[in-house]
């Protein structure tokens, strides 16, 4: 019998897990889009459905509930200014999870777990923009060099 068999342990200890999914949550939140196994992913699911269902009513005691989960006081704002008023007429399914193939190292299946209705700019976070500063810096530079031979 399958009594209390809730979740997968994912090879993993209960410390580990627990951040494991915490770094996850908070990665999900920022860029709205990861790519992670597919069990991983699978368990990732109902937790970022939960949170955001927390985050939709906009109280003192579920911001501090979120911040107990998450750790990170950016991923909470987050939650409460952006992801509760694009899901407030939703009742649920906040994300979905993709099939992505096989990884080739392990040939592990893979999965793109992303929030529906996302914002594809999201993703572009911490990429840095290319400026035009950085190019008349180095004709700048190259100017230089050639006024000095």
């Amino acid at each position: 019998m399958r009594h209390g068999i809730g979740y997968r342990k994912l090879n993993k200890t209960s410390e580990h897990r627990k951040a494991l999914f915490k770094n996850m949550l908070n990665s999900l939140i920022k860029y709205e889009q990861i790519i992670t196994t597919l069990p991983k992913a699978k368990e990732l699911k109902p937790q970022i459905d939960k949170v955001i269902t927390i985050g939709k009513k906009n109280i003192l005691s579920n911001k501090k509930r979120l911040f107990s989960k998450l750790q990170n006081k950016h991923s909470v704002t987050k939650v409460f200014d952006e992801l509760s008023k694009r899901y407030n007429s939703r009742k649920g399914g906040y994300s979905r999870v993709l099939k992505a193939g096989f990884r080739t190292g392990d040939d592990a299946p893979m999965a793109v777990i992303e929030l529906v209705d996302r914002n594809p700019e999201a993703k572009k976070i911490d990429k840095p923009k290319k400026t035009k500063t950085k190019e008349k810096s180095k004709e700048v530079q190259s100017e230089t060099k050639l006024a000095k031979k």
